[in-house]
C-alpha cells in the first residue's frame, strides 16, 4: 500500500464529503475538547443538543472551572458516564490553576489533564493545533485492520499501540485535522463494523481486506468482559404532601448525582430496617410498583421498586416535583418516577 496516496485520498474525500457538525465550525480547543469528551460512548445525534447547551452554559474554561458541580451535572443529565463531567471540571480547574487559563497546545501536555487519554489528546492536538498525531479508537482500529489486512486482536493494548505507530506514520505528510476527522467519518459512515459499504469507499483501492474479500471477517475484536448483575429493592418514599426523599451519592458509580434509596436486601421488611439504620427515619412500604432493569457498561441493576411513606414527620430533606426537576438525577432512578406520575 502507498501510504501517501492512501492519506491524500482520504483527506480529499473528507474535504468534499465531511459531516456537518457544530464542533467542526470552530478551532477553539475548549469546544473541541467538550465535543470529544461527549462523543465518548455516545452517538453523534445525541451529543449535538447537549454540546450546544453545554457551551452556551459554560462558554469558557474559566466558566466551567468556576461553576457549581451540580450545575455541570444538570447540563450533563441523560448523557451518562458522569465521571466525564466531573473530570471535565477538574481539568478546567487544572488549566486555570496550573496553566494560567491557557489551553495546552501539545499532545504530551494535554495528556496531563484529568480525563484526557491518548485518543482525546491526539484529537485536540490535531484538530485545534494541527499537530501530526493520529487518533486511534475503535473506528480507526477497524479501518486499519482492513486496510492492512491484519488479524491481530484489536481489543488488546499491544495491538492498539502498534496501530498508533501506523497512524502516526500515515498522518505525517497531510493536513492532520482533515486526516483524523476523515478517519472518524469513514468509520462512522462507510467502513462500518458489519456490512461495510465498500463500493462507496474512497480508499477501496488501498484496502487489502477488500482485495482479498476479508472485509466481513476483519477486524478481530475479542473482548473478555465480566458483566455483573445486582438486585436491589428500591423505594420511592414520600410524605402526605407528596414530597419525596432523594439523597446525594457521595461515591461510587453515580457520585454527586441524586437518587432513590436502594439496598441489596431480600425483603421489604429488611429494606425498612436498613433504611432506618442508614437514614435514622422510619418508613413503611405499602405497595409494589414494578421490576425495572437499568444496564450500565459492565453491570446491570435489577430494581424491585416499591412505594413507601414515612411513619412520622420526616427529619430528612424532602423535595417536591419542581425541586426534583432541578436536581441532577441518575438516569436509572429518573425513569422510576414515571411509575407514579399521572
Amino acid at each position: 500500500m502507498n501510504k501517501n496516496k492512501f492519506a491524500n485520498d482520504l483527506v480529499h474525500w473528507y474535504i468534499d464529503n465531511h459531516r456537518d457538525l457544530p464542533w467542526r465550525k470552530t478551532s477553539n480547543p475548549y469546544y473541541i475538547w467538550i465535543s470529544e469528551i461527549m462523543l465518548q460512548q455516545t452517538q453523534v445525534a445525541t451529543v449535538i443538543p447537549y454540546y450546544q447547551h453545554f457551551i452556551a452554559s459554560f462558554p469558557t474554561v474559566a466558566n466551567l472551572a468556576a461553576a457549581p458541580l451540580e450545575e455541570v451535572y444538570k447540563c450533563w443529565e441523560g448523557l451518562g458516564y458522569y465521571s466525564r463531567a466531573r473530570n471535565l471540571q477538574a481539568a478546567a480547574k487544572q488549566i486555570i490553576e496550573e496553566n494560567q487559563g491557557k489551553f495546552p497546545e501539545d499532545y504530551e501536555s494535554l495528556l496531563k489533564l484529568k480525563g484526557i487519554g491518548p485518543y482525546t489528546a491526539a484529537a485536540i492536538a490535531s484538530i485545534a493545533f494541527n499537530q501530526p498525531k493520529g487518533v486511534v479508537d475503535g473506528n480507526v482500529l477497524r479501518i486499519l485492520s482492513r486496510i492492512y489486512q491484519r488479524d491481530d486482536n484489536i481489543a488488546l493494548d499491544k495491538t492498539k499501540k502498534a496501530y498508533q505507530v501506523l497512524c502516526d506514520e500515515l498522518i505525517k505528510n497531510v493536513n492532520p485535522s482533515f486526516f483524523n476527522q476523515g478517519l472518524m467519518d469513514l468509520g462512522a459512515t462507510i467502513c462500518k463494523p458489519q456490512h461495510p459499504l465498500c463500493e462507496s469507499c474512497p480508499v477501496q483501492k488501498h484496502c487489502l481486506a477488500f482485495k482479498n474479500q476479508q472485509q466481513e471477517v476483519l477486524p478481530v475484536n475479542i473482548k473478555k468482559v465480566k458483566h455483573q448483575e445486582i438486585s436491589y429493592i428500591t423505594c420511592i418514599i414520600h410524605n402526605e404532601n407528596q414530597e419525596y426523599f432523594l439523597y446525594k451519592n457521595t461515591q461510587g458509580l453515580l457520585q454527586n448525582l441524586y437518587g432513590l434509596p436502594q439496598f441489596d436486601v431480600e425483603s421489604p421488611h429488611a429494606f425498612e430496617a436498613a433504611f432506618e439504620e442508614a437514614f435514622h427515619d422510619s418508613i413503611e412500604i405499602y405497595a409494589f410498583l414494578k421490576d425495572v432493569s437499568h444496564v450500565f457498561t459492565h453491570k446491570t441493576w435489577r430494581m424491585h421498586v416499591y412505594a413507601a411513606r414515612f411513619t412520622k414527620p420526616a427529619s430528612l430533606k424532602l423535595y417536591n416535583w419542581s425541586e426534583i426537576e432541578q436536581l441532577p438525577l441518575s438516569t436509572a432512578h429518573k425513569k422510576l418516577f414515571k411509575l407514579i406520575q399521572h
